[in-house]
């Protein structure tokens, strides 16, 4: 659904996405950058457990919600990944103290 243009440049910036060492583009949005590394989904519900991924990458849906450097519910799509950022995925429910 989403691809990386075929003339993107910029700088490399390293961070984790759940531990795994992973690159991205200076620039990119968090979301942007999952994608990028080949995340699809980013949370699951807390009801249902379906995994949901960055869709509308304008801030409207929610579904790219993630835990960055410990602080959880952060929308991906707002937000520019940086050198260093730890980045994880949510399952189910926030937890009360992130």
């Amino acid at each position: 659904m989403f691809q990386r243009l075929p003339d993107a440049g910029g700088e490399r910036v390293s961070f984790t996405i759940d531990g795994r060492p992973a690159e991205a583009l200076s620039g990119d949005s968090v979301a942007a950058a999952l994608i990028a590394n080949g995340v699809g989904a980013c949370r699951t519900t807390p009801v249902s457990g379906a995994p949901r991924g960055p869709y509308c990458m304008m801030g409207v849906c929610f579904d790219c919600l993630v835990t960055i450097d410990g602080t959880g519910n952060q929308q991906g799509c707002q937000i520019r990944v940086r050198p260093g950022m730890r980045i994880e995925t949510q399952n189910g429910k926030r937890e009360i103290d992130r």
